[in-house]
């Protein structure tokens, strides 16, 4: 080696190292992991600042930040919903209803039955995933749903490769849990994640990933996957933009050109692509006015109407509901209506032929209902679980009306003052309700609780409430803000196909004692006439009913007898299962005991109580549900049950 070259020293880095580094990693993704876990890289530039922002906080903000950017005009395009569920907010039942849903039959290809699947299998346990984070803080629910779903050609791999970006962006392996959807017009995927790191800690991810991050690593997958969308797919989309009744991309782009409420679309003296995209604009434009959501000013000059963004994102939520009801009739002819719960609306009796969710992550339901008056009906009903709705079941809907017991408490009350003992004091001076005193006031008093908690009255003292003098409106007001404003019954929750064979009141028995109730001879009207004929057969051959004359003689007791036999035959079921001895409920009569379970018949839905010596079987109220183990009382008068909860002083029976 010559003096010339010991003088010449030149460094030359090797590759980038860390300690304990994973096998295969690329050192920008070590890096992202080490800053998502402190939730924001240091500045030198910029000082500490005491808090962290919420958008910032937790893991995935650096990533956050580098996600996205390879996007451009061409990129492919995804939708990503995502919502943080707060477990300790939600029941466990409401968990498994959720999970349940999204597994439901009918959302694969061709309405094929679909199964959950998870990082490395095809086939997840749905309980066991929801056993394992029964005691975790918090849940994700993610729908991801790419443009150009349909051309995928596997969205399990797809999503797997979406949820293995993601751990490497948040630096944790995850556990979670996925379904595809195929029953929209745009194949989507459910995700449910569990609110918990590798580490078993809670798992918190920055806001800014959740609304943005996970988004801009789906458009980065399908790009890669699909390739840029062709200049041709990005115009084809924009004519298919021009004439559509929701609010699309092009109505975006006009709001974004609007300049003190005017757009200007003047010719310019530009590149054929430019004018081409201008000729896009000005027929939306003209497809809008001709709806009354735009107005030719003059001179290239447009207005858009200040309503135009809601108009248009009603009509495009109007025509999904649509398209969803005519999948849900299977192609069967009725006239469509959307029920809005006005008080005004007349009662819906029918059918339930499709059941789901108007916003699946927030779980605003809805049923369909293929009703007796000829018409199909789009009913919302606020958040319920779908399985106490079961296709094919019989319901009814109507709007939410005035509680008696609003109208009683202001009726009781003087000068904005209700008092319990003011109204028990009027029961007992009357006979007819002089027994059931105690438990009509308890209902009136959990009825006043609910709606303190809403802020609507006051309790100064025990058994002492101030109340609004427009009590009533706002009870009713409180009461379709919870409901959607609807009240739906189940009256069976049996096809009418099996009800004519039935050995026990269905709602076919209820329907032939109110003969006189109208109903159409067309759809499921019809449907229902030709089961009546055929039910009447049967409850004849069976001597239920008797033939006089030609014609079917109803007993006065049809329901009764035919409601007892079933009874009998579910409580000596019930006896040879438990060793327990059946003690009917009379009517005036009282019982109480341990709530065991809801047990459904052809008759209805039963609570079943359980005084430590025998059982009796009380109708069912979906107040229940969550009151399973605890101590109830029941007094039933009719058809009419009052529930008592917690232990009661007294005699039962």
């Amino acid at each position: 080696m010559n003096r010339r070259d010991e003088n010449q020293f030149r460094i030359k880095p090797a590759a980038p190292r860390a300690q304990q580094s994973r096998a295969g990693e690329r050192f920008t993704t070590r890096v992202l992991r080490a800053g998502s876990r402190i939730g924001r890289l240091p500045s030198r530039a910029t000082p500490a600042k005491p808090r962290a922002s919420l958008a910032r906080l937790g893991r995935g903000a650096v990533a956050a930040s580098f996600a996205g950017s390879r996007l451009g005009p061409h990129s492919r395009r995804v939708v990503v919903k995502s919502r943080i569920v707060n477990l300790k907010h939600v029941t466990p039942q409401a968990v498994d209803a959720h999970l349940r849903y999204i597994a439901r039959e009918g959302v694969g290809h061709d309405s094929q039955p679909t199964q959950p699947y998870g990082p490395d299998t095809d086939a997840a346990d749905r309980q066991e995933f929801a056993a394992a984070g029964r005691q975790d803080r918090h849940q994700f629910r993610f729908i991801v749903a790419p443009e150009d779903g349909a051309e995928l050609a596997d969205l399990h791999d797809f999503t797997r490769q979406l949820m293995s970006t993601m751990e490497r962006d948040l630096g944790t392996k995850l556990d979670w849990i996925a379904v595809d959807h195929w029953d929209t017009d745009n194949p989507h995927t459910h995700v449910v994640l569990r609110g918990k790191d590798d580490q078993g800690k809670d798992l918190i991810i920055a806001r800014r990933y959740l609304t943005d991050g996970i988004r801009h690593r789906a458009c980065e997958l399908s790009t890669e996957w699909l390739g840029l969308r062709t200049e041709r797919e990005i115009q084809q989309s924009l004519q298919r933009d021009v004439t559509q009744g929701r609010w699309t991309g092009l109505d975006r782009q006009l709001q974004a050109l609007a300049r003190a409420g005017a757009i200007n679309l003047a010719r310019p003296h530009t590149d054929a692509e430019t004018l081409r995209h201008r000729s896009l604009l000005i027929g939306r434009l003209q497809v809008l006015a001709g709806m009354g959501l735009a107005l030719e000013q003059g001179n290239g000059t447009w207005a858009l109407a200040s309503t135009a963004e809601t108009t248009l994102r009603a009509l495009g939520e109007r025509g999904d509901i649509l398209r969803t009801m005519r999948r849900a009739l299977r192609g069967e002819q009725r006239e469509l209506a959307l029920f809005d719960g006005d008080s005004r609306a007349a009662p819906i009796v029918g059918r339930i032929v499709g059941t789901g969710y108007r916003d699946e992550l927030d779980e605003r339901a809805y049923v369909i209902v293929d009703g007796i008056d000829g018409w199909a009906h789009h009913v919302p009903i606020g958040k319920v679980d779908l399985a106490e709705f079961p296709v094919g079941g019989i319901v009814e809907v109507r709007s939410i009306p005035r509680r008696a017991a609003d109208r009683n408490i202001a009726a009781i009350g003087k000068n904005g003052v209700y008092q319990t003992a003011e109204h028990r004091a009027q029961l007992l001076a009357h006979a007819d309700s002089r027994n059931h005193a105690d438990e009509i006031v308890s209902a009136h008093v959990r009825r006043l609780e609910a709606l303190r908690r809403a802020g609507i009255v006051e309790r100064q003292a025990e058994g002492v409430w101030r109340i609004p003098a427009d009590l009533g409106a706002r009870g009713q007001d409180y009461d379709r803000q919870r409901t959607g404003g609807v009240d739906i019954q189940l009256h069976s929750h049996l096809p009418i196909d099996k009800q004519v064979t039935a050995l026990g009141a269905t709602w076919l028995d209820q329907r032939l004692v109110d003969a006189d109730a109208p109903m159409a001879n067309v759809g499921f009207g019809a449907s229902v006439n030709a089961a009546l004929r055929k039910r009447v057969e049967f409850l004849i051959e069976h001597g239920f009913v008797r033939r006089e004359d030609g014609s079917a003689k109803l007993p006065s007791h049809l329901l009764t007898a035919l409601r007892q036999r079933d009874l009998d035959s579910v409580a000596k079921e019930i006896a040879a299962e438990t060793g327990m001895v059946h003690q009917p409920l009379l009517d005036g009569e009282r019982t109480a005991g341990v709530y065991r379970r809801m047990v459904v018949a052809t008759s209805g839905r039963f609570a079943m109580l359980d005084d430590g010596v025998g059982f009796s079987l009380v109708p069912w109220r979906p107040v229940l549900a969550q009151r399973v183990g605890q101590q109830l009382a029941a007094t039933l008068r009719g058809d009419h049950v009052t529930w008592s909860f917690g232990r009661q002083r007294g005699l039962s029976r």
